[in-house]
C-alpha cells in the first residue's frame, strides 16, 4: 500500500486510530467548548438527538430539521414545535444562527449536496461547526443517492466555502457489505461502536509494521463504510487570506 501518496493536507489525527462515531466526535466537541449553546440535527428523523444533546449539557438549545417525507421521519411518534420541515435544500432559519449543525449518516440521502451545503455555511455562526457522519462504502439503503470518499466529501466542503478539519474512520466497509448480505443480524451493531473486523486486522498489522497513526487512519479511511467529520466554517478575518 502507497503510504507516500497520502495528501499532506488531508486532515488525519495523529492521537490514536480508534474506530469512531459521529455522537462521540460530538459529545468530545462540546465538552471542550463551552461556547457552544445552538445545535441544529440536520436528517433528525425521530427527533431521538434532542436526549444525546441534552445528556451533553442542559445548556444546549436544541432544534431538529428534516424532510417531510421519509421513512425515518414516518417513524416519529411525538410532536416537538423545535422540529421543523423543509425542501431538502432551503434551511428556515437566519444566517448565523448556529454554533454546531449535527448531521449523522444523512448526506448520503441528499439530493442537492452542494446546495445544501451552501446553506449550512449561511446559517452557521463565523468559527461554528458541521459535525457527524457519511457514507463511503455503504450498500444502497433508505433513499440513498450518494456515497462520499473523503476526498470528494473534501472537494463538496471547499465548493462550499467550508473547510474539514478533521476525519476519523467508522466501521469498516466490508463489514457493513455483510450486514446487508445477511439481512440486518441485530450481532453486527456492536460493530458500530467497537472496532469493526477489518479495524482489528489493520489495527493488528499497524501494531506489527509500527505504523504512525495518522498512516493508520489513512488505510482504515480506505476501507472504511462510515467516516466521520468536523467541518468548520472560518473566521471571517481568516477568510480574506
Amino acid at each position: 500500500m502507497r503510504l507516500d501518496r497520502i495528501p499532506q493536507d488531508w486532515p488525519l489525527p495523529n492521537d490514536n486510530y480508534h474506530q469512531s462515531t459521529a455522537e462521540k466526535i460530538t459529545s468530545d466537541l462540546i465538552k471542550s467548548d463551552k461556547s457552544i449553546k445552538k445545535v441544529l440535527d440536520l436528517g433528525c428523523g425521530e427527533g431521538n438527538s434532542i436526549k444525546f444533546f441534552s445528556e451533553i449539557s442542559n445548556e444546549i438549545e436544541w432544534f431538529g430539521l428534516d424532510i417531510e417525507d421519509s421513512p425515518e421521519v414516518k417513524r416519529r411518534t411525538t410532536e416537538n414545535e423545535r422540529i421543523f420541515s423543509f425542501d431538502g435544500i432551503n434551511i428556515p432559519f437566519d444566517s448565523n444562527s448556529f454554533d454546531l449543525v449535527y448531521c449523522r449518516q444523512v448526506f448520503e440521502h441528499v439530493q442537492f449536496p452542494l446546495e445544501l451545503m451552501k446553506e449550512l455555511k449561511r446559517v452557521l455562526k463565523d468559527g461554528g461547526c458541521l459535525v457527524g457522519s457519511t457514507s463511503h462504502l455503504e450498500p444502497y439503503h433508505s433513499y440513498s443517492h450518494f456515497n462520499f470518499t473523503p476526498y470528494g466529501f473534501s472537494f463538496l466542503c471547499r465548493e462550499a466555502g467550508l473547510k474539514v478539519d478533521l476525519f476519523r474512520p467508522g466501521i469498516d466497509g466490508i463489514t457493513l457489505i455483510m450486514r446487508r448480505l445477511l439481512n440486518y443480524p441485530k450481532f453486527f451493531n456492536r460493530w458500530f461502536i467497537r472496532e469493526s473486523p477489518l479495524n482489528k486486522i489493520i489495527n493488528l498489522a499497524a501494531k506489527l509494521k509500527k505504523l504512525k497513526v495518522r498512516d493508520v487512519n489513512y488505510i482504515k479511511l480506505l476501507f472504511c463504510g462510515h467516516y466521520c467529520f468536523v467541518v468548520r466554517k472560518l473566521l471571517k478575518d481568516n477568510l480574506s487570506k
